[in-house]
């Protein structure tokens, strides 16, 4: 694996990416906490799995047969009844991304 190091403009681009704010004096710390986190993670590539490990299992519906269960609507009333707040027969839920 290569020696790749984070720098302090890094983490600033990451903490602008998830809208946090880093104070400047921070910055070291953090990147040396990046790199300490990709270092352990990268340590995944020297793993040696038998070839039947890597098979990827076969995905069933262990629940139900595929279909329609119930005629669409037949629940929606009392489901809607239950909603804090609705316009119409939508859920109204408060706006948590903003694009300024």
């Amino acid at each position: 694996m290569s020696e790749i190091r984070t720098s302090a403009e890094d983490v600033k681009k990451l903490a602008n990416l998830a809208r946090i704010a880093v104070p400047e004096e921070d910055l070291p710390r953090f990147a040396e906490e990046f790199d300490a986190i990709l270092a352990y993670v990268g340590k995944l590539d020297s793993l040696s799995l038998p070839d039947a490990q890597k098979r990827v299992p076969q995905l069933r519906n262990v629940f139900r047969e595929d279909g329609e269960p119930f005629v669409p609507g037949t629940w929606t009333k009392e489901i809607v009844a239950q909603f804090p707040e609705k316009s119409g027969d939508s859920l109204s839920v408060k706006q948590i991304i903003a694009h300024d």
